[in-house]
């Protein structure tokens, strides 16, 4: 009996939206999975470098404290259904970081809709930090060496 607590008190620590619920019972997706949706719709955006792009303690506490598929987003049940989103994000040096943000709710807001087929209230996306394309920072570097050569 104290196995069957256990387990029960796992699984109402684990946050989860009702999806659907039929005759034959209830789907709930957690919202890990829902993270990751989002992490790979936001990887999908060109001029996105990486997901989970904060400070250095939040990217150390992220990296430990969390699974792969949710560093970097935040998922959370809006009041009135469906989900509030904040994803962080490092992006390209020189593109329209606007536009990229736009894409990046845009891509999401389509993924959690296709995929769980709830709506997504809010998404934030936060720009943590710009990088240059790691291509060109090779380029540059062997123009340099070729220059000191």
């Amino acid at each position: 009996m104290s196995n069957k607590k256990k387990d029960d008190s796992i699984e109402d620590s684990i946050p989860t939206i009702s999806g659907e619920s039929s005759e034959l019972g209830c789907i709930r997706i957690n919202h890990s999975v829902v993270a990751g949706i989002v992490r790979l719709a936001t990887q999908s955006v060109t001029g996105v470098v990486n997901v989970g792009g904060g400070g250095v303690v939040e990217g150390l506490t992220d990296f430990f404290s969390k699974k792969e598929s949710e560093r970097g987003v935040k998922v959370a049940e809006a009041k009135d259904g469906g989900y509030d989103i904040e994803v962080r994000v490092v992006l390209e040096f020189g593109v329209d970081l606007a536009k990229v943000g736009v894409a990046i709710q845009e891509a999401v807001r389509d993924q959690i809709l296709a995929m769980t087929g709830n709506h997504t209230k809010n998404i934030d996306v936060v720009i943590d930090d710009i990088k240059m394309d790691s291509s060109d920072k090779d380029e540059d570097d062997i123009q340099w060496d070729e220059k000191t050569d």
